[in-house]
């Protein structure tokens, strides 16, 4: 068995590749693991049924299932926090909200390379003797959890971590490695959020059924990223202009007047547009148009169709009607969600000729779930036509 690696050696190295936190914590199992599987039990976890499964389940578990000699991990944090545009701008009903975190390049593409190169000098440090695994959100790892044993911050009612001199704007990454260190982190202490409820308030879908728990199948985010079909109709008129992803519950959080700068330029939007949209140019986007305009984002996540479903929403949210034509032109659209979430906007807008409209369309219908939500859309709107 090699000797223990200095523990100041490595954060000097993850420091010189950019990243602006880094803890170290042994790798025991997560102190909240008994919560998340309550929360899978619970169903909160919505249409993500890889969270479930048992090979996924049992890495969270016990970490020596992804790496059976594992000791050690290395939790390293990158800021995020960019200038921030006037809430007028952002706030516009004619343009569509991205969460800032995704208004840069994507932090994958970013962060994976430099987490390699760390544990590569954690190779070469040892001797060649240990082995290790990098991940950045694509790990069954419960990097939040492990975080704050790292000391990188606490976990807010929010779910979010946040560091106390920080705020919660950045990213985190981690090194799963057989090496021992010489010292560890301490765990960040917890309830640093107090009496403040800020987060669980301003949700406008009230997705936090309590302090510290969140409900995946009302969060903004979940709904505009991860979910790909039919958002619930008793949501849609709440997501206001979100298109790709929320910050409601950040930007409340009293901690983040200590956010930090990011040095990463590839983190700032190149303008407005990049971080807010307009609403006629998503409702216009091909395929094609999508790659050429977001590939190399995090946006590439939700594909064309989710993105101009929400934006479908958000133009029935901000009472766009002079975007009903293109509305309209949706219900032609190649995905059925993309034609049923048009017809609602449609509906909701009130637009001259919508109900002849979404009856034609439904009368050509061969989704079922498109017809049957269209269907609905007319028997709530009829008194608005």
């Amino acid at each position: 068995m090699t000797a223990p690696l200095p523990a100041q050696q490595l954060k000097d190295q993850a420091r010189a590749l950019g990243f602006n936190l880094v803890g170290l914590t042994p790798a025991a199992p997560s102190p909240h693991l008994l919560a998340y599987l309550r929360w899978l039990e619970a169903g909160q976890q919505a249409e993500m049924d890889y969270l479930q499964r048992p090979d996924r389940v049992a890495r969270r578990r016990d970490l020596r299932v992804i790496l059976p000699g594992v000791r050690s991990l290395v939790i390293v944090g990158l800021d995020y926090h960019t200038l921030r545009w006037p809430a007028r701008a952002l706030d516009d009903p004619a343009r569509g909200r991205i969460a800032a975190y995704a208004w840069g390049q994507d932090y994958h593409r970013l962060m994976l390379p430099r987490l390699k190169e760390l544990a590569t000098w954690l190779q070469t440090a040892s001797g060649n003797e240990t082995r290790s695994r990098a991940y950045v959100d694509t790990g069954a790892v419960l990097e939040r959890s492990h975080a704050q044993q790292a000391g990188l911050g606490f976990t807010g009612k929010n779910t979010m971590l946040i560091h106390p001199r920080r705020g919660s704007d950045f990213f985190l990454g981690e090194v799963l490695s057989e090496a021992e260190f010489d010292d560890y982190d301490q765990p960040q202490r917890e309830g640093l959020c107090g009496r403040c409820t800020r987060c669980l308030s301003a949700c406008p879908t009230q997705a936090f059924p309590q302090p510290y728990v969140l409900d995946a199948n009302r969060c903004i985010s979940y709904l505009t990223i991860e979910h790909r079909g039919w958002i619930e109709r008793g949501l849609r008129d709440k997501m206001g202009n979100w298109v790709f992803g929320c910050d409601i519950c950040q930007a409340v959080c009293p901690w983040q007047r200590f956010a930090v700068a990011t040095r990463e330029s590839d983190f700032f939007p190149l303008d407005l547009d990049r971080a807010a949209p307009p609403l006629e140019q998503l409702l216009r986007l091909s395929p094609e148009g999508f790659e050429r305009r977001f590939g190399g984002s995090a946006l590439e996540r939700a594909g064309r169709d989710q993105l101009v479903r929400n934006a479908c929403l958000a133009a029935a949210n901000g009472g766009q009607a002079q975007l009903a034509p293109l509305l309209a032109g949706l219900l032609h659209d190649a995905s059925s969600v993309v034609r049923g979430h048009a017809a609602w906007a449609l509906a909701r807008l009130a637009a001259p000729g919508a109900q002849a409209a979404i009856e034609m369309c439904i009368g050509r219908e061969e989704d079922a779930g498109a017809r049957e939500d269209m269907a609905q859309t007319l028997a709530e709107s009829i008194h608005d036509f």
